[in-house]
């Protein structure tokens, strides 16, 4: 059986702090965190950083953010036992990473980054002609390869930002992993593999060299990851090797896709904060109910003896994440024939979103009623993320000549 390298199973993802979270997000994003918590080594943080290329101008609110947004992630079930949750400001080494990669990144890759101009559009009533701006993009790459993180979980809006992230390794690991000796270096490691692994070696490299089989790579890959006898660092001088480059000091991560969140707000748009139209996770059982009830239906339905039109109906989309198969086919022949009103329909969605919030709520209020732990599984969540981030920072300071002899 092959084993992963840490790296290799590690998952890198963060929120910028936004305060109280929305069923938008724990649909979009939280509900994912919640599965790959307990297949990777999961790193979660809050990009206060980040917060601040779009909203430097006033940062007070972000403390108080970054306290309600953890909380809910605790409420919905990130675990600090299986994840490590932090700060980005309370590491660093981001931000030096940052700015060691901004040495070398051309000015035109980070100006070609789609979001760049998209942001600007939309934002047109902030002032965004910082370097920050300019530059998250690459904060972004640093706060992925500071943890050698193998996946990312992104939008298909995001990919650009990964394979930016990618370019800026690739870039580095040539410039700066052609270490001294690097061909000796590798050749001891190498034996360290065994007679038939080092052969077996040879010829995944010699395939993939001089034919480019891709398959000869994953081949060789995979030979090296199964290796408990080597380190990490000859690990990475091996796949270096093998790929022809020098020694891979930032590997390069890969998109790990996810699934746009189908949750609907109550006026049918995309549920976003911006639109005004999002139930809180934190909102209260009247307020849920209040808010559903409440929220608009099919406009041809004015009187209840009216048909409907399901599909025309910000309510229909609520029933396709909540709602079974049954409970489709009763919505879609009871509203079509004016059989069921339009409060009918919306009942089982509301005992829905309220059996869905119940438990976070009652999570919520006992990491409320405990600011110390909340602030707590923070620190240690920094601690553990900077030990890693440092050996990282430690490589990189290496290959780039800095320090003192």
């Amino acid at each position: 059986m092959t084993v992963v390298s840490h790296h290799q199973a590690r998952v890198l993802s963060g929120m910028r702090p936004t305060g109280r979270l929305h069923l938008g997000h724990y649909h979009g994003v939280l509900k994912n965190w919640l599965h790959l918590q307990h297949e990777y080594d999961c790193f979660f943080f809050v990009a206060d950083w980040h917060a601040l290329t779009t909203h430097y101008e006033d940062p007070t609110q972000i403390p108080a953010s970054t306290r309600e947004m953890v909380i809910d992630w605790l409420a919905a079930g990130v675990d600090p036992k299986s994840a490590t949750i932090f700060v980005q400001s309370q590491v660093p080494e981001h931000a030096e990473l940052h700015l060691l990669l901004s040495m070398m990144t051309p000015l035109g890759w980070l100006e070609r980054v789609p979001t760049y101009k998209d942001q600007q559009d939309k934002l047109k009533e902030r002032d965004l002609a910082t370097y920050g701006f300019l530059g998250y993009p690459l904060l972004q790459s640093a706060d992925i390869l500071v943890y050698k993180a193998a996946q990312v979980p992104v939008g298909e809006d995001q990919v650009a930002h990964v394979e930016l992230t990618r370019e800026v390794a690739r870039r580095f690991n040539h410039l700066f992993g052609r270490e001294p000796d690097f061909a000796l270096k590798a050749e001891d490691a190498k034996k360290k593999l065994g007679k038939k692994n080092a052969k077996l070696f040879d010829e995944c490299k010699r395939r993939y060299q001089e034919q480019g089989d891709q398959a000869a790579l994953e081949q060789g890959r995979a030979l090296l990851d199964s290796q408990s006898q080597i380190s990490q660092t000859e690990r990475e001088r091996l796949f270096g090797d093998l790929e022809g480059s020098g020694r891979i000091i930032l590997p390069e991560p890969q998109a790990l896709l996810t699934k746009a969140s189908k949750m609907p707000g109550i006026d049918g748009q995309k549920m976003s904060k911006s639109y005004n139209n999002t139930l809180s996770l934190r909102d209260s059982p009247a307020e849920v109910e209040k808010v559903l009830r409440t929220m608009p239906t099919d406009p041809a339905r004015v009187r209840r003896t009216d048909p409907g039109d399901p599909d025309k109906c910000p309510v229909w989309p609520f029933h396709q994440v909540y709602s079974d198969a049954t409970v489709h086919d009763w919505v879609q022949q009871g509203c079509r024939s004016a059989g069921i009103g339009c409060l009918e329909c919306k009942r089982p969605i509301i005992d829905a979103v309220l059996a869905e919030l119940t438990p976070i709520q009652e999570r919520a209020r006992d990491y409320e009623a405990q600011p110390e732990l909340v602030r707590q599984i923070l620190r240690d969540g920094g601690e553990r993320a900077r030990a890693i981030a440092g050996e990282t920072l430690a490589e990189v300071r290496q290959a780039m000549s800095l320090g003192i002899n």
